[in-house]
């Protein structure tokens, strides 16, 4: 009895990696034949077309056409079924927030932005449950069909306690169970990441890290933090905190005047600047207007920007001497709209404070979208898997 049990455990746990390795080659391809699921897998064709035969009972892939244009017969294609699972991805910012609905194989069906009502934890999580059912319903689906939602979100998810650390342009999310209310958003399966993090991965999937093993994303706008990607993959660090770059000790003054900010961020971010700008008299609202003045040659405006050129450095080349960086992404408000009068200096500064030459530094191309895209790429991965897992094990082998 023992045996013909283990026998068919091993049985159906075979069947199961076969179609896991299928439907990661039709992702793979976007479309694919018996002989190129064979030929990629190394899995014989008969067990190829019981794997295709299940994913398709379990309405996971579907028959797209035939393949022609080459000798012998013409071969039939399957792809994924793309309603077969919905993520969607939210960008929770102090300034704006980002929805994007798409359906499995990436294609966003909705996309919404509104200025961000986050003057307190209540009036945003009503703006976010009354958004995110706009678009669900937009898109033609009931709540129950969002197979999973990531929400990006400044600061630390502190799982024990429910609360969102360090994000101080979010009033009242440090509180404990804060991060909880976001279950009832739309009531589907959620994931909660730090911004920066899925910036970094938005942009190893859809921009200047693709294909990069190595790189760092670096946000610098109303906050700092940075996105670390090691071999390939996202690097957060024992409590999810790897990338707080804001709390490096470089600039001036007591780093605990402030203690919602780090002593970096103090004097890099957009309030650094402004701040910086106005003690040398200018009149400004905004970082931009800083380096609009610094464009036209403004002298204090000027200062302002080497000042800036020079924390940042500094902070980068601490960044350089710990993980060695092929690539540095720039990112975020600062990131987007002074990489013109930054990344020259900066790099040039770079090479006298690391012991190597140092990385390459670019602008990011993502823009504004950065977050929402990574958390569509985080998403997307995360779901196929729950699809496979809940599709595949209610339906029984052929």
């Amino acid at each position: 009895m023992v045996s013909i049990g283990g026998t068919a455990s091993t049985t159906s746990l075979l069947r199961v990696m076969n179609e896991r390795a299928v439907l990661a080659e039709i992702f793979r391809r976007g479309k694919a034949s018996r002989p190129e699921l064979a030929q990629a897998t190394g899995l014989s064709k008969p067990t190829i077309s019981v794997a295709l035969a299940d994913l398709e009972r379990a309405r996971l892939v579907r028959p797209v056409g035939l393949r022609t244009g080459s000798a012998g017969r013409a071969a039939l294609l399957y792809e994924v079924r793309p309603e077969a699972g919905w993520v969607l991805a939210v960008d929770v910012g102090r300034s704006y927030v980002r929805f994007a609905l798409a359906d499995l194989v990436g294609e966003i069906a909705v996309r919404r932005d509104e200025p961000s009502r986050a003057g307190s934890h209540a009036e945003l999580v009503v703006q976010l449950t009354e958004l995110a059912a706009e678009v669900v319903a937009e898109a033609g689906l009931a709540a129950g069909d969002v197979t999973l939602t990531v929400f990006g979100t400044p600061g630390v998810h502190d799982k024990e306690t429910g609360a969102l650390r360090l994000a101080p342009n979010l009033p009242g999310w440090e509180l404990p169970g804060a991060v909880e209310r976001l279950a009832d958003v739309t009531g589907s399966p959620y994931i909660v990441e730090n911004d920066v993090d899925l910036a970094a991965v938005g942009e190893g999937a859809y921009g200047l890290g693709e294909g990069v093993d190595h790189f760092v994303y670096v946000s610098l706008g109303t906050g700092i933090g940075m996105g670390v990607v090691i071999d390939g993959r996202l690097y957060r660090g024992a409590r999810g905190a790897a990338g707080e770059i804001s709390y490096l000790p470089v600039g001036e003054g007591d780093p605990l005047s402030d203690p919602g900010r780090g002593m970096f961020e103090s004097v890099a971010s957009a309030d650094g600047v402004v701040a910086a700008a106005r003690n040398l008299g200018m009149v400004v609202d905004s970082a931009k207007d800083v380096f609009d003045a610094a464009r036209r040659g403004d002298e204090a405006a000027l200062k302002v920007v080497s000042a800036e050129v020079d924390h940042v450095a500094h902070a980068l080349a601490g960044v350089v001497a710990v993980l060695d960086p092929e690539l540095m992404v720039l990112g975020g408000g600062i990131g987007a709209q002074a990489a013109d009068l930054l990344i020259g200096p900066v790099s040039e500064r770079l090479t006298r404070l690391v012991a190597f030459r140092p990385p390459r530094i670019e602008a990011s191309m993502l823009g504004a979208d950065a977050v929402l895209l990574g958390a569509l790429a985080f998403g997307l991965a995360t779901a196929r898997d729950l699809v496979f897992e809940r599709l595949v094990a209610v339906t029984p082998p052929g």
